[in-house]
């Protein structure tokens, strides 16, 4: 049955590849980018796209105005948009942190909160939150990221349980590892606001910025497929789970963290 499906941040990885594969089934997909370019880019390949920065009130209005305009309705809500601030938290400052939160988490809640009125015109809503590993467990360097991705499981459990008397499904998609241009962005933000010379973690920091600059994965990543093919089972599911684990680290540690106790899943983190 075709849906209508609006997907955040398109303009490449997890959220181009979903865009992509979903218009291919016959969908009707709003895939929607931050850069003005990037969305050239997509109508050029066919795909309807729109403009869409999360952190804009006005943006946001107006795509779910564009929508309702020509579809009246939204099936699913794929929040995909966002990026990872790393460092060590002592390093970075609140203007950080806070942007940090702006994109992942408050982008995030008003976009879905300005989708509620169409998801509730929906037969079969939902909204699809693209999580993360590190939304339930913690790893040095990236508490930014960590925090965000904290808060959205948070707010996600809590709207799943509001939403619920209407019919709208909540569901989390919590990847480990994934191809895409994470890393590439993340290094970006890392070279803006961390400094380097003279940190208490400038060792740690160089041996960051040799992976970084690394063009190899680990064995464990997998391709953007490995969402797209959860997010398409979440999409054509009548009663989908709450949380969707993604890739074996994610499986792994979801399972340490329910048997080993803090301290012991401590030790385990600091040798990730």
């Amino acid at each position: 049955m075709k849906q209508t499906i609006l997907i955040t941040g398109c303009s490449s990885g997890i959220g181009y590849f979903c865009a992509k594969a979903l218009h291919d089934l016959g969908h009707s997909v709003y895939a929607t980018a931050r850069a003005d370019h990037d969305v050239a880019r997509l109508q050029h390949e066919g795909l309807t796209s729109f403009k869409l920065d999360v952190t804009s009130e006005a943006d946001i209005q107006a795509m779910i105005a564009k929508i309702e305009q020509e579809n009246g309705v939204i099936d699913v809500l794929f929040n995909n948009a966002g990026y990872g601030q790393p460092g060590a938290l002592e390093d970075l400052s609140v203007a950080a942190l806070k942007a940090q939160f702006e994109t992942n988490v408050f982008g995030n809640f008003a976009l879905t909160k300005a989708a509620l009125r169409l998801l509730r015109k929906s037969e079969n809503p939902k909204i699809v939150q693209n999580s993360s590993i590190l939304g339930f467990i913690a790893l040095k360097y990236r508490g930014a990221y960590n925090a965000s991705k904290y808060a959205i499981e948070g707010l996600s459990d809590t709207l799943r349980l509001e939403l619920e008397p209407f019919g709208i499904k909540v569901c989390l998609i919590e990847p480990g590892p994934i191809h895409s241009a994470f890393r590439k962005n993340a290094y970006a933000k890392f070279k803006s606001h961390i400094r380097v010379d003279g940190s208490f973690y400038e060792a740690d920091y160089k041996s960051a910025i040799k992976r970084f600059e690394s063009t190899e994965d680990d064995s464990f990543t997998l391709s953007e497929r490995a969402v797209y093919e959860v997010l398409l089972k979440i999409i054509n599911a009548t009663n989908p789970k709450p949380r969707y684990r993604v890739t074996f680290p994610t499986t792994l540690l979801w399972f340490l963290k329910r048997i080993l106790s803090t301290k012991m899943l401590d030790k385990v983190l600091k040798r990730v």
